[in-house]
């Protein structure tokens, strides 16, 4: 009988963990979107104004970072996002390592791992920022100073030919899944009500498809560096963001592009709400 209850509360000891640990990473994930989001909603109000002619900051996470930091309270609102990012990059590593379940692959694990990285390089870019480290170099010299630095290896060409197809394809796959609704299978669509689940369907519609072409217009660029075995064909964010004015449309294709942002953030924040985590 003793044994019986000592196993009995070993148990119920392990759920409570288990419990508080998916409730600690759920929150993680929630305070990761928000993070996001607000960095999306930046770098679309930062190209409306370049569109506009006003820009003076850069379309691109350091652009978005010191406009936060020439808020009131902007100090901490930095090391806020700091934590935010931190937590994304937590979610997504516990879902590389921990996720369970048969739909959880070796790909949706690597992919995880990668968002991981991806999103601990941010916190601590975004860190180093608050701490008074400064934005070092632009998105822009970063991605020609990189495009560069490969291409003096061997290969170089190749890789660099290979990560501007990639990242082509990326953002071909982005705005394909946001304009088929993919994104649905991931929110509690149950818990919203019919108009909102419309809004929010539109916000990702919209927002992915233009961040799905951000991505893509980036790789192109690449991939021309590769071509012509010129790293200043590379661009970053707020060069590819530039780029879209130079087409046939105008500033118009870029203002475009740049509500599609916001709306991508907005969908973040939606994200932090209703997706199950």
């Amino acid at each position: 009988m003793t044994s019986s209850h000592t196993q009995g509360r070993g148990r119920s000891a392990k759920s409570a963990a288990r419990t508080t640990q998916n409730e600690t990473l759920t929150a993680a994930g929630r305070a990761g979107f928000v993070a996001r989001g607000v960095v999306y909603v930046l770098i679309g109000a930062l190209a409306i104004q370049i569109a506009l002619g006003g820009g003076g900051e850069s379309a691109d996470r350091q652009g978005a970072l010191a406009q936060v930091a020439a808020q009131p309270f902007g100090k901490v609102m930095l090391w806020a996002m700091v934590v935010g990012f931190g937590c994304m990059a937590l979610w997504r590593g516990s879902r590389a390592v921990l996720g369970r379940g048969p739909r959880r692959k070796a790909a949706s694990r690597v992919l995880d791992g990668g968002r991981a990285v991806f999103y601990a390089a941010v916190c601590w870019a975004t860190a180093t920022y608050a701490a008074g480290g400064g934005q070092g170099s632009s998105g822009n010299s970063q991605s020609q100073d990189w495009t560069a630095s490969v291409l003096e290896l061997p290969y170089g060409q190749v890789l660099v030919g290979a990560g501007g197809c990639l990242l082509i394809g990326i953002g071909a796959v982005l705005a394909v899944r946001a304009a088929m609704r993919r994104f649905l299978r991931q929110l509690n669509t149950g818990a919203m009500s019919h108009r909102t689940k419309q809004v929010v369907t539109g916000l990702g519609v919209g927002g992915g498809v233009a961040r799905g072409l951000v991505f893509a217009a980036a790789g192109i660029f690449i991939l021309v560096a590769a071509i012509r075995f010129d790293p200043d064909e590379a661009k970053g964010v707020d060069a590819t963001l530039r780029s879209f004015t130079q087409t046939p449309m105008g500033p118009w294709l870029l203002v475009a592009i740049a509500i599609g942002l916001i709306l991508f953030g907005v969908f973040s924040f939606a994200s932090a709400r209703w997706r199950r985590l």
